[in-house]
């Protein structure tokens, strides 16, 4: 099959890139024909290593500039026989619908960011994925037909990203409590830091550290510096690979307020750190809904640090809980998703169409 993707760029630090350029790099390990089409970024050497052609296609929201996209869209379909164009973002649909129509090409759209109230626009698809079951039903309650959605839950182990990564963990003060994520309001840091200055009063020795970057990460350290506990609290900044991190940390903290699918929750688990979630969005289901990790009600700083607090005054819970991140883990593989994806591809295309794909 030849796929050709369409998101508004490749860089690092945003999940739905990450997301997109893992899969389109797994889609050529299993024996598919794929392209990007972007504004290009810090992926692009990667997709080209895995064989990925990039397409410059503009994405800002200008008439001449969206003009030039139709018609680079136009002919990059044609010139690479395409069978199947997928759309990652809102751009990115309006941009393709129009052409995948004209050209009897089926269009994929996958829900990333459902808390964004644009995401309707990604019901234009032929079909259209949903990264979690929360964030199907939320695309039903906009209108999405059950016929056309489908959920492919988010995961990224295997992915192509990983290759050459570190394996060595990063030497952390024990115990170590870690968070990793974009410094906004959505992710809830926050909430974390009133929750680690509560816990630390009784667990002085705790440290948390804080890989990101984001428009608020002042506002967030000058809150930090203020609390009892600030000499126990890092901010790191950003890292092109946190890996290293969680394999350092013993527990991993995501206090989000909003998260439709985080990738970063399959990492942490991969890295066997005991998981502390917020019970929102898609968390649940990536945490096998408490299986594989402890969920807490959102916005709430005393319930985040009593759990983190039981996992503090006994080293066998926590090693319990690092063991138990391990559950069904091969469930969120990047081949996995790769494969369901497919077969949605399949769905959304005709008989004869599909035969003409396998018979190339």
């Amino acid at each position: 099959m030849r796929i050709l993707h369409v998101l508004n760029h490749t860089r690092r630090l945003n999940g739905h890139v990450h997301a997109a350029v893992d899969l389109a790099c797994a889609q050529v390990k299993l024996g598919h024909e794929v392209f990007m089409a972007s504004e290009g970024g810090d992926f692009d050497n990667l997709l080209e290593t895995n064989g990925i052609k990039t397409i410059f296609i503009p994405h800002q929201r200008k008439i001449p500039h969206l003009v030039r996209a139709l018609f680079a869209l136009h002919r990059a379909i044609g010139k690479y026989d395409v069978d199947v164009v997928h759309a990652h973002m809102m751009t990115s649909a309006v941009i393709a619908f129009p052409i995948c129509k004209l050209r009897g090409v089926p269009l994929i759209t996958t829900v990333h960011n459902e808390f964004e109230k644009s995401a309707t626009l990604m019901g234009l698809g032929t079909r259209v994925i949903a990264v979690s079951d929360v964030v199907g039903a939320s695309m039903q309650r906009r209108g999405v037909r059950p016929s056309k959605l489908n959920v492919v839950l988010n995961g990224t182990i295997g992915s192509s990203r990983a290759t050459g990564r570190s394996e060595e963990p990063r030497p952390l003060r024990s115990p170590s409590i870690l968070f990793v994520g974009g410094l906004h309001p959505r992710k809830g840091l926050p909430d974390l830091l009133d929750a680690f200055e509560i816990v630390h009063r009784s667990y002085s020795t705790a440290h948390l550290y804080i890989v990101g970057e984001g428009p608020l990460r002042e506002e967030y350290k000058a809150k930090a510096a203020a609390l009892q506990s600030a000499s126990d609290i890092t901010f790191v900044g950003s890292t092109t690979d946190p890996f290293p991190y969680m394999l350092g940390a013993d527990i991993f903290v995501l206090p989000s307020h909003a998260d439709p699918a985080p990738l970063v929750l399959s990492e942490a688990r991969e890295a066997g750190c005991a998981v502390v979630g917020s019970s929102v969005d898609g968390i649940p289901q990536l945490l096998e809904h408490g299986k594989a990790g402890l969920l807490v009600p959102p916005r709430d700083p005393v319930a985040l640090a009593d759990m983190l607090g039981q996992l503090l005054e006994a080293p066998s819970r926590l090693s319990e809980w690092r063991q138990k991140s391990q559950f069904r883990i091969e469930h969120l593989t990047i081949e996995r998703v790769a494969r369901e994806t497919l077969d949605v591809y399949a769905s959304a295309k005709s008989p004869a169409a599909v035969a003409t794909a396998m018979a190339r």
